[in-house]
């Protein structure tokens, strides 16, 4: 099932520290990320091929000590992160992370 309505709007977005991101949504699940993972589940043109929908970036090329060293949120529906290997252009649809949340969840049991 699709996330919608209170599942993909966010209460809260905390960066806890350089390797970290928690966001609370509306729906009260709080889901934590490592910056590891969402750097390799980034979206963009240079990472993702635009028209397969393959996944070009190599996971093993990220390191696990990669850091969030900013981010911003992209009008009322997005977040974009800084990392510290100089990468600026994915935009992160809250609908995607919050189904980066849910994999995750799915995968840990």
């Amino acid at each position: 099932m699709e996330p919608r309505g209170a599942q993909i709007e966010p209460r809260e977005i905390k960066q806890e520290d350089d390797f970290t991101l928690s966001i609370l949504w509306a729906d009260d699940r709080r889901c934590r990320y490592r910056a590891a993972e969402l750097r390799r589940s980034c979206p963009c043109a240079q990472c993702v091929n635009e028209w397969t929908g393959e996944r070009v970036l190599k996971a093993e090329s990220i390191s696990e000590t990669i850091e969030i060293r900013d981010l911003s949120i992209v009008g009322r529906y997005a977040l974009n992160f800084r990392w510290s290997d100089g990468h600026e252009t994915g935009i992160y649809s809250f609908r995607y992370l919050r189904e980066l949340c849910e994999a995750q969840a799915a995968g840990s049991q």
